[in-house]
């Protein structure tokens, strides 16, 4: 690794400070919006199959680096840790659509989809959901992987093919995680009661959000923080972000693609982006930040596995010699 490189503690400190260094002036900006602006609709339909050809935001993304940039540069990927991430957390993202979809959000807009319906519980989701959550967490993992192997892959990190024999537990508790994540429940319960508009009822969403990034967090990070490419992880999330606040403020929640329940949001909503909900932000940092931790876990586990299994057919090789 770089000798320069700051530590992993530090490298997570400067990841959430460029986040800040945006946040708290775009944030102190969007406050002096008190009345949203309002789009009049001239057409019963005015985005025709919008919602479906937006999810190309995420497609050309996938198609370019999957298809082009990785073969193009040779760069030879981990695969079983890169699918057997997206086996574990696609899965998650699924759930919290059949599951809560019709908890959290509203469908207000049937023309903007291709009108194929996905089960859910309650009643049925636009099927473009589903490929929502499959190419989000898709193109997260392979942008994270591309800039960290290539565009960033100067800034190295240790080697978990040499290094994964050195670390002990692979699971052990992180008390930060499980701290944090509870400080944040409380602290939008205590909003959502005492400052929300909508007071009433618990910030559903939030708290799934929180549960799926502390959770992997507080069993996964004491083992990862050494591995994790911060940089590539800084400039994934980034670019995520750009894309996720231009489909949704712009976009999906102007024109009805998608909404959010007030009555399952804490109650920070951004005038200026449509009332958008503080959670469509969150999102994504949320999405990413586990998505690197399962994937660098994976990437770990199994070259220790192979590294086990390798001296244990040397060992095998040296007593029938």
């Amino acid at each position: 690794m770089n000798g320069n490189a700051p530590s992993p503690r530090r490298s997570a400190s400067l990841v959430l400070t460029m986040l800040l260094l945006i946040v708290i002036p775009a944030g102190i900006t969007l406050h002096t919006v008190r009345v949203p602006a309002t789009i009049t609709m001239g057409s019963a339909n005015p985005t025709p199959h919008g919602y479906t050809w937006s999810l190309l935001l995420f497609i050309v993304p996938i198609a370019v680096i999957g298809g082009w940039f990785l073969p193009q540069e040779r760069l030879r990927i981990p695969r079983r840790a890169f699918w057997l991430t997206l086996a574990l957390l696609v899965p998650v993202g699924f759930g919290l659509d059949f599951f809560f979809a019709n908890r959290f959000f509203v469908y207000l807009n049937p023309g903007a989809t291709l009108g194929i319906h996905a089960p859910a519980i309650g009643r049925a989701i636009p099927v473009e959901e589903y490929v929502f959550y499959f190419t989000g967490f898709l193109a997260v993992l392979l942008l994270y992987v591309w800039t960290g192997e290539y565009w960033l892959a100067a800034y190295s990190v240790p080697d978990p093919r040499t290094q994964s024999v050195k670390i002990g537990r692979l699971l052990s508790f992180h008390p930060a995680s499980l701290f944090a994540g509870l400080a944040l429940v409380a602290a939008a319960i205590v909003y959502k009661r005492f400052f929300s508009p909508a007071p009433t009822g618990l910030p559903g969403y939030f708290i799934a959000l929180v549960a799926g990034s502390t959770v992997p967090s507080m069993m996964l990070f004491p083992a990862v923080r050494n591995f994790i490419q911060w940089r590539a992880l800084s400039l994934t999330l980034f670019m995520i972000l750009l894309i996720s606040l231009f489909w949704e403020a712009t976009l999906a929640v102007p024109y009805g693609w998608w909404g959010y329940r007030p009555e399952e949001m804490i109650g920070v909503f951004i005038v200026a982006w449509a009332r958008l909900p503080i959670e469509a932000v969150l999102v994504w940092i949320s999405v990413t930040y586990t998505t690197a931790i399962v994937y660098e876990e994976l990437k770990i586990k199994l070259h220790r596995n192979a590294a086990r299994q390798a001296s244990a057919e040397s060992a095998a090789t040296s007593r029938t010699a």
